[in-house]
């Protein structure tokens, strides 16, 4: 495998990463968010799906973003009578977010986007070293 594709490779990884690190980070901004109106839904977890991308003669897979879904897990309910989002029996809905669950995928995504760069850069280290011995 040539440099070109190993980079294509492993930049096709952290553009994957960061579009799933900006999901997280969203989906935490909003773990607070209620309905603007009675009874209504709030904000719905999302989720980033990867798909693999075969490229070219040599077979090389790197990974798409295949679609951005919602989390489909139900709502927290929680009965809170006076708040302006609250159904006819006193209930608010707050998102199907869990900080725990998002701080896990967060540290996996930060993980796999580095392991991406350190392959770029051994990649780069390896063809320096390669055109200092042919000098």
């Amino acid at each position: 495998m040539d440099l070109k594709t190993s980079t294509d490779i492993s930049a096709s990884g952290l553009r994957a990463q960061s579009l799933r690190m900006r999901v997280i980070a969203e989906n935490l901004a909003n773990a607070d968010s209620v309905a603007r109106t009675p009874g209504g839904d709030p904000y719905r977890r999302r989720v980033v799906v990867f798909k693999p991308d075969v490229k070219g003669a040599e077979g090389a897979t790197s990974v798409k973003v295949s679609t951005i879904t919602t989390d489909k897990s139900a709502f927290q309910r929680i009965y809170q009578p006076g708040h302006p989002a609250a159904d006819a029996q006193g209930y608010i809905q707050r998102p199907n977010v869990n900080g725990l669950v998002e701080s896990a995928d967060m540290r996996a995504a930060q993980r796999s986007y580095e392991a991406n760069l350190n392959a770029i850069e051994a990649a780069r280290t390896m063809t320096m070293r390669t055109i200092d011995l042919i000098k």
